[in-house]
């Protein structure tokens, strides 16, 4: 759902019980921009989502494997199913990836903390993807288990 005040766009925010949900029931997470380097909170989110037993696939044109997986250059050369798309992107180069993820039939955009893109956003809802904006998703499955856990 979308909106409109004075004429500028604001996202309705995704419920919590909603994002709990999301992390339970969707396993396969596409990180665009996960980095190599072990410095940069790509990797390290994308790190910590794998060890709590997420299947993530990295998504980065300059690298053949990171975290031990097979790197792809985009999200379109992914041969199988993404549920989550973890974007890890500067907000003006959002709204690519997610035309990507509407073609891939992707069903969540995750926007980490920082980035906010409504107009990329109201693209991925109004073609039915569930978007979560400017939170991180480590962060969201780290308080979800200290409150009695999410699997």
């Amino acid at each position: 759902m979308i909106l409109l005040c004075r004429a500028v766009a604001i996202m309705q925010l995704v419920p919590v019980e909603k994002i709990r949900s999301i992390l339970k029931e969707n396993r396969t997470i596409a990180v665009v921009g996960l980095s190599l380097k072990t410095s940069r909170p790509s990797n390290r989110v994308a790190r910590y989502m794998q060890q709590a037993g997420y299947k993530i696939i990295p998504v980065n044109p300059g690298q053949d494997e990171i975290l031990g997986q097979k790197c792809y250059p985009d999200l379109k050369s992914i041969p199988h199913a993404v549920q989550i798309v973890n974007i890890f992107r500067r907000a003006d180069q959002v709204e690519p990836v997610v035309q990507e993820a509407i073609a891939i039939g992707a069903k969540i955009i995750w926007m980490q903390l920082g980035i906010i893109n409504e107009r990329a956003a109201m693209l991925a809802e109004q073609n039915g993807l569930t978007v979560i904006m400017d939170r991180c998703i480590s962060v969201d499955h780290q308080s979800f288990l200290r409150q009695g856990g999410i699997v």
